[in-house]
């Protein structure tokens, strides 16, 4: 990972939880060979599959120590709080890793390899602060380039943030490679670089030059690939994060778009510091603004592409983590009904019918091109 192999100890302390530890779960699901163990003392002892569902018998350990013990040599910083600042807490931890040696990875928006302490200490032991969110030095605007490029582009986009859009594409990517397509993943967020080796988190690049970094990133990607699979971030109902969504879906000018849903989620997940003057939001649930039908949501995904280039939604992605299996089966069901497209959890249920979509697609563009 980024560079060498490594056996990396993730910190997760008091937050290894399938939502709260999303950057740990990630990695665990896509590198779990490169994991020695999870640090959090609130469930040590335990397993990571005990903990987040995945993981197998990787150990939660409640130190540093522990992560040693297990042969741990590099500390990978396992949330991506709100805010993105390292928790103060953790400060002694990141110290003591690196005083023992170990390169520290982190996806935070406050940058380890700035603070003077934490880089001198580097220095000092010879270790790398390696901050996957810095972005590049280079600031391209968009020109709808990417809408040129012959491989096919798909965009996971979401009804809210945090319901599985990185693990879509990459169950996505999976799935199609298995099948012999040239399939490519554009990290756009810090845990698909983790998993990734590259890519850029686009939520810390200037809004004005987002699209054109994503341009940049397809353009580059389809050179090898049939089918680029894009990272979505956000969603275009989010009070605070559809800036973010509207940049990726015109500097990525998809072909085709996967809608992501966490299944039973009815309000999109807002910050509540509503000003006590302003007016509640329209149907709002506990004062956020509700999830509207998916069909609703597939025709705004649609007609926000379309100011750039016309894309379809071809396929529903669920999240049914929450769900029992009987629940989950009927909530694809519900779904594909409701929406006419091809549904499924690529997670528990596999990629297969959304890949099955996204292939029918390309035929299509495919025969459309032959014919023009």
């Amino acid at each position: 990972m980024l560079g060498r192999r490594r056996r990396l100890a993730i910190l997760a302390e008091g937050s290894f939880t399938p939502l709260d530890g999303k950057t740990a779960v990630g990695v665990l699901r896509y590198r779990p060979d490169e994991v020695a163990a999870v640090l959090d003392s609130t469930r040590a002892g335990r397993t990571a599959e005990a903990c987040v569902g995945l993981g197998g018998t990787i150990p939660v350990v409640a130190d540093l120590a522990g992560g040693g013990a297990h042969g741990a040599d590099s500390l990978l910083i396992g949330i991506a709080p709100q805010g993105g600042e390292l928790p103060a807490a953790w400060r002694a931890t990141v110290r003591a890793a690196i005083e023992r040696g170990w390169d520290v990875l982190s996806g935070l928006h406050s940058f380890l390899a700035d603070d003077p302490e934490l880089a001198a200490l580097a220095g000092a032991r010879g270790v790398a602060l390696l901050d996957v969110r810095r972005p590049p030095a280079r600031r391209p605007v968009a020109a709808a380039r990417a809408a040129a490029v012959e491989a096919m582009v798909v965009l996971t986009v979401g009804s809210d943030c945090n319901v599985g859009k990185m693990t879509a594409a990459l169950e996505l990517r999976r799935e199609l490679q298995a099948r012999g397509v040239r399939a490519a993943f554009v990290a756009t967020g810090q845990t698909g670089i983790f998993v990734a080796d590259r890519g850029v988190s686009v939520d810390a690049v200037p809004a004005d030059f987002v699209a054109g970094i994503v341009e940049e990133m397809v353009i580059e990607a389809a050179r090898e690939a049939d089918v680029v699979l894009v990272e979505g971030q956000g969603a275009l109902r989010h009070p605070g994060y559809s800036g973010v969504t509207l940049a990726l879906l015109h500097g990525s000018a998809p072909a085709a778009l996967v809608l992501c849903h966490h299944s039973g989620r009815e309000a999109i997940r807002a910050p509540r510091h509503r000003a006590a003057s302003a007016p509640a939001p329209a149907d709002a649930a506990a004062g956020e603004p509700v999830i509207p039908p998916l069909a609703d949501i597939v025709r705004e995904y649609e007609q926000a592409a379309a100011w750039v280039r016309p894309a379809r939604v071809v396929g529903i992605a669920l999240n049914t983590l929450d769900l029992d299996e009987g629940a989950a089966r009927q909530a694809v069901v519900t779904a594909a009904c409701a929406t006419g497209l091809a549904a499924s959890d690529p997670v528990r249920f596999g990629a297969g019918p959304l890949a099955d979509a996204l292939l029918g697609h390309l035929e299509a563009r495919r025969r459309h091109a032959s014919a023009s």
